[in-house]
């Protein structure tokens, strides 16, 4: 009888229960429970409403229990960065803080002032962003939290702890901290010691697929949770969903795409170097050792945006109509940065786009369907720019560009993907990261040899769709000018 792996997979903006059958080497996927992840705003901030979370994740598990009968184990993967802070009781210390929230502002600057940007980077390989775990650490120092404070426990750690009592943190979602050293597999505490950050609040590192315990009895009243066991899969959700890329050859390019778009290439090892920090790539941790040298990219974010604010406006557009409207404007009539710092959390996010346009001296789109493209086309020479450098860091050609997550349902920005970057692109699958997550499980449980099996799995159940780049020399130029462009702002 095949066993029920559960994965929960945590977004930015909603959560699943999947539970997931390993059966005649084809991995079976049943949605269980579908949820929103909405943060909640109190006293000016923005914080994750974490309780109501767990809440979502049990009644997962109980409906998933239902459904498939005895369930095996249970792994989650959120996004990365962000954290609860427990006290010597174990209770948590207030709301955790959405990565967006303003806190940080000013921190990276901060932090530069006491430990060189260079260190930092030579010390951690991730790239700066104002929302990273450190800058968030360096705007508690204002307040007396990290005094109290006797645990760090990062999103999925903090679901595991309260699922099965066992603290740790699984060393993907480690590695996104910018306070972890790869190159060590340790946490950079010497760095954490000169900003009056106490490292003795970190958990212990734990590998991707590690079976933390068993389901505690409080959560087994439903009957086929009782042997129920808690295992950490690759618990950054990227981690996960690269873990589940059906590549057959280690020439390729990974975007996990969704609120995000994260691109990158799998090494062998940490790359850690004056081109790598020049450049701002991130090195996280991947399934089997690996590293993921990769990017973020504003993704999906950009029109998920724009559709909240035209909808707040009485127009609600599905995302099919806001493809359709995309596809019928005029090509290439401006370009943005997805990276700008405008787009991270404006109000009104055409608005900002017009902005962008105006600034940089380019025609202003006007109509939905004109900025929608501006954004679309504006993503898909991002990607070719990410491309580009990735070559040069790797010191290889890079052959062929996976989209796996939401955003591979997306045929437009595949095709442009394909046509800007001049690769094919082989979209899928779309629940990569709940694939990667329920593989890590049934290698914990014996059920699978280990992750080069994993992805003959993956290649055996999915099959991707695959974009043939087309009209590549009008792209070159497009490309020619986004660059100009971006420069100009």
């Amino acid at each position: 009888m095949p066993k029920n792996f559960i994965a929960i997979d945590l977004g930015a903006g909603s959560g699943r229960a999947i539970t997931a059958k390993l059966d005649g080497g084809k991995l079976a996927l049943d949605v269980t429970h579908r949820f929103a992840n909405n943060p909640v705003r109190v006293n000016g901030h923005l914080h994750w409403d974490v309780l109501r979370l767990f809440e979502e994740i049990l009644r997962g598990l109980a409906l998933s229990a239902k459904q498939h009968g005895e369930i095996a184990s249970v792994g989650v993967d959120t996004w990365g960065v962000d954290f609860g802070v427990l006290d010597k009781t174990d209770t948590l210390i207030g709301n955790p803080y959405h990565y967006r929230d303003h806190r940080t502002d000013g921190m990276m600057e901060s932090v530069f002032a006491q430990v060189p940007a260079q260190d930092v980077y030579n010390a951690t390989g991730n790239q700066f962003m104002f929302f990273n775990t450190l800058f968030q650490l360096a705007a508690m120092r204002r307040t007396p939290v990290l005094e109290q404070a006797r645990a760090l426990l990062m999103m999925p750690d903090l679901f595991h702890f309260w699922l099965c009592g066992q603290k740790s943190c699984e060393a993907t979602i480690a590695s996104t901290t910018q306070c972890f050293n790869p190159r060590q597999n340790a946490w950079a505490a010497g760095m954490l010691n000169r900003l009056g950050i106490p490292a003795a609040i970190l958990q212990p590192i734990a590998a991707p697929a590690t079976r933390l315990g068993k389901l505690l009895a409080a959560h087994t009243g439903v009957m086929g949770l009782e042997r129920a066991q808690v295992v950490a899969p690759a618990a950054h959700d990227t981690g996960s969903a690269v873990a589940a890329v059906p590549a057959r050859s280690e020439r390729f390019v990974f975007i996990s795409s969704g609120t995000w778009s994260l691109m990158g290439a799998v090494a062998k090892q940490p790359v850690i170097t004056p081109q790598t920090f020049a450049f701002g790539f991130t090195n996280e941790g991947g399934v089997d050792g690996t590293t993921r040298l990769l990017k973020n990219i504003t993704g999906m974010w950009l029109i998920q945006e724009c559709r909240r604010v035209w909808a707040s406006a009485g127009e609600e557009l599905s995302y099919d109509a806001l493809v359709s409207m995309a596809q019928a404007a005029p090509a290439f009539l401006a370009f943005i940065d997805p990276n700008d710092a405008s787009f991270n959390a404006p109000d009104d996010m055409p608005a900002a786009i017009q902005a962008f346009c105006a600034a940089s001296g380019q025609a202003i789109p006007k109509s939905k369907g004109e900025i929608l493209r501006v954004a679309f086309e504006s993503l898909a020479l991002k990607y070719r720019e990410v491309l580009d450098e990735l070559q040069i860091v790797m010191g290889q050609p890079l052959d062929v560009i996976h989209i796996v997550g939401g955003g591979s349902q997306n045929r437009l920005l595949c095709q442009f993907t394909a046509n800007a970057c001049n690769r094919p692109v082989l979209a899928g699958p779309v629940e990569a990261t709940a694939i990667g997550n329920a593989l890590a499980q049934a290698i914990a449980a014996g059920e699978c040899a280990g992750w080069a099996e994993a992805r003959e799995i993956v290649r055996a159940t999915f099959s991707p769709i695959e974009y043939a780049p087309r009209e590549t020399e009008k792209w070159d130029e497009a490309f020619e000018r986004f660059v100009k462009t971006r420069n100009k702002k």
